[in-house]
Formats: C-alpha cells, sequence, structure tokens
C-alpha cells in the first residue's frame, strides 16, 4: 500500500453495517411480486450441506463491500480524485487510488468471513487472514481502473478456493477446475453480481436504496451463432496468425469464409466484456502477442481468466488460451498472465482451429500483410 484511505476517500468502513446480501427479512417485493435476495439464495444453497456455509459467508462479504464500492464509483469526482495515480502497479498502469480504496474494502470484509488468506491484483503477497478459514480468495479488486476518468464501467473479479492447511501458497497454486465459486461485479448504469456456485450462473441487480442484490436473471445461456467479436484492434500487427486469421474471417464478412457480417466491441474492462457475452453471445480474444512483456497476453490466469473461464463453461461457453482449456492450466505464479479467449463455443472452437493448423497463410493475406489494407 502506498497510501492509506483515510488521507484522500472516503471514512473508515463501519464496524456495524448491513450485509448487502440482504437481511434475512422479508423477501424485497417488485411490481407487487416477492423476489429472491442474494441472502436467500445463498442461505438456500448452503443449507444443503455444511461444508457450503464458508462459501455463502464469503460472497455475502464480497456483496457487502461491492454494495459500498458501488456507492463510491456512482459519486465519481465527488467522492474526490478517484484516478490519482499514487504509484506503481502490476499491470504497468500505476495504482489508482480507487484501486488502493477497493482493495482495502474488500479485504477488510473477508477479514470478518471464513477465509484464510487472499490474493489481490494490487498485493505482490499473499495476504495471511484467518488461519481457521475454509476457503481462500483470489480477486482483482477494480478491473477496468483506466475507465475511472471516462465514467466506463468498471468490475470486480474473484475467485474461490478451499484452503489447503499450512499451505496459503498451494491453496493459490491449483487448477481453475477446482474453484468453489467464482463471479464479478459490474459498475456500470447499474450494479450488477454475476455468480455461479458451480450449477448455473445467475445475476443478481443492486437495489442501491436497499443496499441488496436482488436475483434478477437465472440459468444463464450463451446465445450461440451471435455475429459478435471483441478485440483491441490496434494490435493487429502483434497478434499472432491464428487470431488474425480469425479477425479477418470477421472483417471479411458475407463476402468471406464466414459468410455473414460481424459488428466488433471493445469496452475496456473484461468484466463488461464477460456481461455483455454472457447475455448477448458472440466471442473475446485477448491473446498473447508480440509486444514485449505480452507473450503471455495481460490477464491474470488465477484473478481473471480462471473465474471468468468457470462462468463461461457454467453458461454453455467455452475458454481457451488457444491450446487449452483455461480451467485444465495450472498457474506456476500467483500473479501468472495466460492469453484468454472465450465466448460461444462455436467461435472459440474455430480459433483453437486456427492455432492448431498454425495458419501460415495468415500473415500473407492482403488485411495483415506489411504493405496491406493498413498501411498507408
Amino acid at each position: 500500500m502506498t497510501a492509506t484511505i483515510k488521507e484522500f476517500l472516503l471514512p473508515a468502513i463501519p464496524s456495524k453495517h448491513r450485509s448487502a446480501a440482504g437481511t434475512g427479512q422479508k423477501p424485497a417485493r417488485r411490481g407487487g411480486y416477492p423476489v429472491t435476495t442474494l441472502h436467500e439464495h445463498l442461505a438456500t444453497w448452503a443449507a444443503t450441506a455444511s461444508e457450503r456455509q464458508p462459501v455463502a459467508d464469503t460472497i455475502a462479504a464480497i456483496a457487502t463491500a461491492a454494495a459500498q464500492l458501488a456507492t463510491v464509483i456512482a459519486q465519481g469526482p465527488l467522492a474526490g480524485d478517484l484516478g490519482r495515480v499514487l504509484g506503481a502497479s502490476n499491470d504497468g498502469d500505476g495504482q489508482k487510488a480507487l484501486d488502493v480504496y477497493a482493495n482495502t474494502l474488500f479485504t477488510d470484509h473477508l477479514r470478518v468471513a471464513p477465509v484464510a488468506a487472499v490474493v489481490s491484483e494490487e498485493s505482490n503477497d499473499i495476504i495471511a487472514l484467518d488461519p481457521a478459514g475454509a476457503v481462500v480468495v483470489a480477486m482483482d479488486p477494480l478491473d477496468g481502473s483506466n475507465n475511472i476518468d471516462f465514467n466506463a464501467p468498471m468490475g470486480t473479479v474473484f475467485s474461490l478456493l478451499p484452503a489447503v492447511a499450512g499451505d496459503a501458497k498451494a491453496s493459490f497454486l491449483t487448477q481453475g477446475s477446482n474453484q468453489l465459486a467464482a463471479g464479478f461485479v459490474l459498475y456500470g448504469p447499474h450494479t450488477a453480481l454475476v455468480l455461479t456456485l458451480k450449477d448455473g450462473v445467475d445475476i443478481f441487480t443492486l437495489d442501491p436504496a436497499k443496499g441488496i442484490f436482488v436475483l434478477t436473471r437465472s440459468r444463464i445461456q450463451i446465445i450461440p451463432a451471435q455475429r459478435i467479436y471483441a478485440i483491441n484492434g490496434s494490435n493487429a500487427r502483434h497478434w499472432p496468425l491464428a487470431v488474425r486469421a480469425f479477425v479477418e474471417e470477421c472483417i471479411a464478412g458475407s463476402d468471406g469464409p464466414r459468410g455473414v457480417d460481424y459488428n466488433t466491441r471493445w469496452l475496456g474492462a473484461v468484466v463488461s466484456e464477460t456481461f455483455r457475452v454472457l447475455l448477448n453471445g458472440g466471442i473475446y480474444l485477448y491473446p498473447g502477442d508480440k509486444r514485449p512483456g505480452y507473450h503471455r497476453g495481460r490477464l491474470r490466469l488465477l484473478y481473471e481468466a480462471n473465474p471468468i473461464a468457470l462462468l463461461i463453461e457454467q453458461a454453455g461457453g467455452t475458454a481457451t488460451d488457444g491450446y487449452s482449456r483455461i480451467l485444465d492450466l495450472k498457474p506456476r505464479d500467483l500473479h501468472e498472465h495466460a492469453p484468454l479467449i472465450f465466448g460461444s463455443t462455436d467461435k472459440v472452437t474455430r480459433v483453437m482451429e486456427l492455432y492448431a493448423e498454425s495458419v501460415p497463410q495468415a500473415g500473407q493475406r492482403p488485411l495483415f500483410a506489411v504493405r496491406g489494407l493498413f498501411k498507408s
């Protein structure tokens, strides 16, 4: 940490607060009909097995912190200079005031949950919490912090794993398929918590007036055959040939091998891209490329690629690094990078086919050739 929250943002977290997961009171009502709160959803799920309760309690703590963070984000400049750079960050973009605040906020709430340790994008080392905790949490407290000053989407990504007694690092350095639960919070026009308990994907929407999350979509399934792809096109010259070939197929539209016209999207935060894919299908690509330091992409395997991959698979999609299933990969380092390609299975499968074929011809096609379409 390079500074304390009190120096530049809001007062400390109150010692007593109402959980954003819900209060256990009568169900909220919408349009005269009862609705399910996150608290009720977690309680019902945890009641079937005692080992589920630590997971439920941890997600409730994350939801409470997320509701508080949503309030700060909604205030924008009224809450202070949220985009102020305080120091260096692991991603090279600089650690911003809101990054620090979010990291402290979530960590403080997890201290009162059954959490043994936390790995955060904002901290180089493991943060030890309750030695008797049954779970560990890997998280990116604030994805998309470069969007702070532009009033664009941001989010929080989290992954829950079983704690290995006496070996916190081993708890984290395991395959993503071992996750107990995963999700993200998207701070946009409304605040949405997207959650999987490894039994489908559900979406909860924050009621800001009551400070509770309410179930608004259940059993999300990715729509197949949607004509949307998301990638940062400014890096086209650095992409591997397989990605170049796939994007060229999309750009060629109805005149190309795919035979249909495509739209492209790029929102600048992987949580917002994931939300769009879950609800509207398509494919997202952040491959490794030839830029220095980007050989394995930019996203982190442990607390970005893994939770997103679990959500995508639970919604009927596919997530890969180009060659392998993301959830089969075992991180060697807490902050290890991984290429991430996810979305509708038909499109992801096509990208994997191109990786397998190496597509040497892609680099010679007019769109990506040295003296091609993008060369003046």
